[in-house]
């Protein structure tokens, strides 16, 4: 008897944001992704590789009034997309200078792990990190 489930790679990924459409717009315009459909209230955005759901609270009336994301409580720390390579990784910190969206530095976490990072924040404070392989 097999002692644990077998999973596969991330199906999909729901965030819950304040704004709908701006969150729409900033996955969008900034990584690439289209909108799929709209499901009632959320937006099922694809990149070819990942569907992330942007969704309102669920529940409105249990909702904190002008929260923001904080990696500090219990739940979701950050997401990483991967890239494929530190050129893309330069693009992107062109992009956002561009666009006016913060952002951390290129960080090279050593050969041992063998990637280079970019993080930066959504419109809700979620951390995103771009990711790439050494080449």
């Amino acid at each position: 008897m097999t002692m644990y489930v077998n999973t596969g790679a991330i199906h999909h990924l729901t965030l819950t944001v304040t704004d709908v459409d701006r969150a729409t717009k900033f996955y969008t315009r900034l990584l690439g992704f289209q909108v799929a459909m709209m499901y009632g209230p959320r937006a099922l955005l694809s990149n070819g590789e990942v569907v992330l759901v942007l969704t309102p609270p669920p529940d409105p009336d249990r909702a904190i009034s002008d929260d923001t994301f904080n990696e500090n409580r219990v739940g979701l720390d950050h997401v990483s997309f991967s890239v494929s390579n530190r050129d893309a990784l330069e693009q992107a910190v062109n992009l956002f200078k561009e666009q006016g969206v913060p952002h951390g530095e290129i960080t090279d976490l050593g050969s041992d792990v063998g990637i280079y990072i970019l993080a930066f924040r959504d419109p809700d404070n979620i951390q995103i990190e771009l990711t790439a392989p050494y080449s």
